[in-house]
């Protein structure tokens, strides 16, 4: 049943509604939409009011030109706004609260009964949409006349320098709703509704009337200011904001991985002029083109826009396949691109044939692009890291925050590396944006921190630093950042020299982040498992920038080992910096998590002056027992959940069964951390198995 509301009102005038212009209202409501089912998100209702809406009206054409203005929150698809069956245009694909507006043509007028309806333009065989859309007012003036009513002027400084910065400046109306503005993108400023990034630290924005509440940052490292507004028609205006730099991020560059134009890969919205806007405005210090199988430079575009001295722009290519997505950097001006086709094989082999190439990236590899999902239970086994098909995957880095693409698990990617790294896969955790927007899609929200000389970001050395990154010296910030140290000496990418006699390392962790985000919870993982967690807050810390410090003893097993400590804490959902939902849900609920994620430090437990992993020592086990059982699970006494889980999955791979009632009676006499191995295994194995019976 399609929802029809009919309202018949009068005009109202600036003095009851805050308008400069007669609007009269059509609907004060805002409206649940949804076409097919079930639900997208939890936080809508289970039943829709309708999967379209119809507002019927009475007005008098006139001399005036005609607005429709309303309101839309968490728009993902395709909904078309039409006025007596003239379509006026579409909402925008974008999950933020803002205010839109519709020029409104003249075959589209009547004096009398109006009718306009807003309706999903796609086939009901689609992905639901659950959307709210309402508070729809027909203006009377011109489009134009009706975004620069009042003007404001910003200025945002650095508090260090006493200079203007590169910023973005964030505009929320006092309901919370994004207002369209009447200024546009130009050659140093890059806007959305609003949105404004600026190249200089400075900008003039026309504006509708009303009170705003006003916001400048400049990306992760930086405070947010904030001032109310109220615009009044002819009465320009003017802010400065004073932000200052409060993340401690010495020594290490800002680099986001995965970046994209509209200019080059089609999709989206930002051109490549207000990329390089929003890149300095988030103070993106290493930058890495990828668009979608091409080699793009941002130098020439940087230094046209003069905001080159603000960051070291890289050639990269996401190479894009059918078979899964990677970013791989840094390439040679003029270098010929990779061939997409073919095996893994085949794709992996183009890559490292294309000049100056070190770091291979796996992308997303819980979502499905095209017809391949790399890490879903149809090609891979979870529990070990391990392609069913065969496939070897040669990436040597992988993706574990995509901002752009968020998991309904936060955590699931991190624990996918962890296992590749028991697998034997030594991979560099990455975070990245995988940015096609201005602002749906925040440029540099998830990043990753290399341990490079970052004292000039205009003239980082690439080499040093691509070559640190696949070393894995580096951290994953997605709103928080977490430093660890073993020792005091080892950091992100290390190898630990045990000491003979040394039996625990000292595990020193730090927090950080700006005033505006809060971490509630770090913890310890060794080979992928928990093996410490703490609640944490700012408590009394007055370190601008650091959260909580801890130290941990970690004792040491007899044989090699990788920590990670991960920080969380609550997502931010300002409109100032919010994180987007999940891009490829698999359930209705959702908690949005700020993650700081450091690199792993490797244990050398059994002194032997290298990285081995759990694979290494299953395999091992496998031949030193003759595949034997009372043999297996004897040797596998003294090792962990990941040796066993590795075991596990070579046991059964030799042709020995694991489901037998001879291997569950024995299995039952073994280690705890040895039944668990199994265990996890066999129900991964299990998965995997019906994912591919089920096509």
């Amino acid at each position: 049943m399609k929802h029809h509301v009919t309202i018949l009102v009068g005009l109202a005038f600036i003095s009851l509604l805050g308008y400069s212009e007669p609007a009269q209202i059509l609907d004060d409501t805002l409206h649940h939409l949804r076409q097919g089912e079930p639900r997208e998100w939890s936080e809508f209702p289970e039943m829709p009011e309708s999967e379209s809406l119809t507002v019927n009206f009475a007005a008098e054409v006139g001399v005036a030109p005609w607005v429709i203005q309303l309101r839309q929150q968490d728009v993902k698809g395709s909904w078309a706004v039409y006025l007596n069956e003239v379509k006026l245009g579409r909402l925008l694909s974008d999950e933020n609260d803002m205010a839109r507006y519709f020029e409104v043509p003249a075959k589209a007028r009547r004096s009398g009964q109006n009718e306009l309806k807003i309706e999903q333009t796609i086939s009901k065989r689609s992905k639901p949409d659950d959307i709210r859309v309402g508070e729809i007012v027909l203006r009377r003036q011109s489009l134009a006349s009706l975004l620069s009513e009042g003007t404001v002027e910003f200025d945002v400084v650095d508090g260090a320098t006493n200079r203007r910065t590169p910023s973005r400046v964030t505009i929320v109306r006092a309901d919370g709703a994004l207002p369209t503005l009447g200024t546009k993108s130009n050659a140093q400023l890059a806007v959305r509704p609003g949105t404004v990034y600026t190249a200089t630290g400075h900008a003039e924005i026309a504006l509708p009337v009303g009170e705003y509440v006003v916001y400048a940052g400049r990306g992760f490292e930086y405070s947010v200011a904030h001032a109310n507004l109220t615009v009044k028609a002819g009465e320009p205006s003017s802010i400065t904001f004073t932000i200052f730099r409060e993340v401690p991020t010495e020594g290490y560059v800002a680099c986001d991985t995965h970046i994209h134009t509209f200019t080059h890969s089609r999709h989206g919205d930002c051109s490549m002029e207000e990329r390089m806007v929003t890149l300095a405005g988030e103070g993106i210090e290493l930058p890495i083109a990828t668009d979608h199988n091409l080699h793009i430079d941002y130098e020439e575009p940087a230094r046209v826009a003069k905001v080159r001295q603000y960051f070291t722009p890289v050639i990269g290519n996401e190479v894009t396949t059918k078979l899964g997505h990677f970013n791989v950097f840094p390439i040679e001006k003029g270098a010929v691109l990779p061939d997409p086709s073919g095996s893994w094989d085949d794709i992996f082999a183009a890559i490292k044939k294309t000049p100056k190439v070190r770091a291979i990236i796996l992308n997303h590899a819980r979502d499905i692009h095209g017809v391949t999902r790399p890490f879903g239970p149809k090609l891979h086994n979870e529990a070990v890291g391990e392609n069913v098909e065969g496939w070897k995957l040669q990436a040597n880095a992988m993706e574990v925050i995509n901002s752009g693409a968020t998991q309904t698990d936060p955590l699931e990617l991190l624990h996918d590396w962890m296992t590749q790294l028991n697998h034997g896969n030594f991979m560099t955790p990455v975070g990245s944006s995988d940015s096609h927007t201005v602002n749906r899609y925040i440029v540099g929200q998830g990043r990753t921190y290399i341990r490079v000389d970052d004292s000039d970001p205009g003239n980082i050395d690439v080499d040093t630093a691509a070559q640190a990154f696949v070393d894995g010296r580096v951290l994953v910030s997605y709103g928080l950042l977490t430093e660890m140290t073993v020792d005091d000496n080892y950091r992100s990418g290390d190898l630990v020299a045990v000491a003979a006699g040394d039996t625990s390392v000292k595990v020193g962790i730090r927090v950080l982040g700006p005033h505006w985000v809060d971490a509630t919870r770090v913890q310890l993982y060794a080979n992928g498992e928990l093996v410490r967690e703490e609640a944490i807050g700012r408590g009394a810390s007055s370190t601008p920038g650091i959260i909580w410090t801890g130290q941990w003893s970690y004792d040491l097993p007899p044989h090699d080992v990788h920590l990670v400590a991960i920080a969380t804490g609550p997502g931010i959902d300002d409109a100032y910096w919010k994180m987007a939902k999940p891009y490829q849900p698999t359930t209705p609920e959702f908690r949005s998590q700020a993650i700081g994620c450091s690199g792993a430090i490797w244990i050398d437990g059994d002194a032997d002056g290298q990285r081995s992993s759990a694979r290494d020592y299953a395999r091992r086990i496998i031949e030193q027992s003759n595949r034997d059982l009372t043999g297996l699970f004897s040797r596998l006494e003294s090792y962990d959940v990941a040796v066993a889980t590795q075991a596990a999955h070579l046991y059964k791979a030799s042709g020995k069964s694991i489901e037998s009632e001879e291997f569950q009676v024995a299995l039952k006499k073994a280690s705890a951390a040895t039944q668990e191995g199994f265990r996890r295994y066999l129900d991964a194995w299990r998965k995997t198995a019906n994912a591919r019976k089920a096509g």
